[in-house]
């Protein structure tokens, strides 16, 4: 799959903060008794979204994180550390 960064090559730490976010809204979305196709009713996307964002195939935006979060009634808090 290709890569959507500049230089082609996805850092550890890029590739790191994807997967943990993609876990924690699976984990969230599981939680919540609710499908991928669920949610993206929800959310007004389709399931091929949510299944990518999940895998950590895709990079969403952050107002794509946001209206996720959103559809299953939760906030996006980001921190630095």
């Amino acid at each position: 799959m290709k890569n959507r960064y500049s230089d082609g090559v996805v850092t550890p730490s890029a590739l790191s903060a994807r997967h943990s976010i993609a876990k924690e809204l699976r984990d969230t979305r599981k939680t919540l008794n609710l499908t991928q196709s669920a949610l993206a009713d929800i959310a007004g996307t389709k399931k091929s979204n949510i299944s990518r964002m999940e895998s950590g195939k895709y990079n969403p935006s952050l107002d794509f994180l946001v209206k996720i979060a959103d559809s299953m009634g939760k906030k996006l808090d980001i921190h630095l550390n």
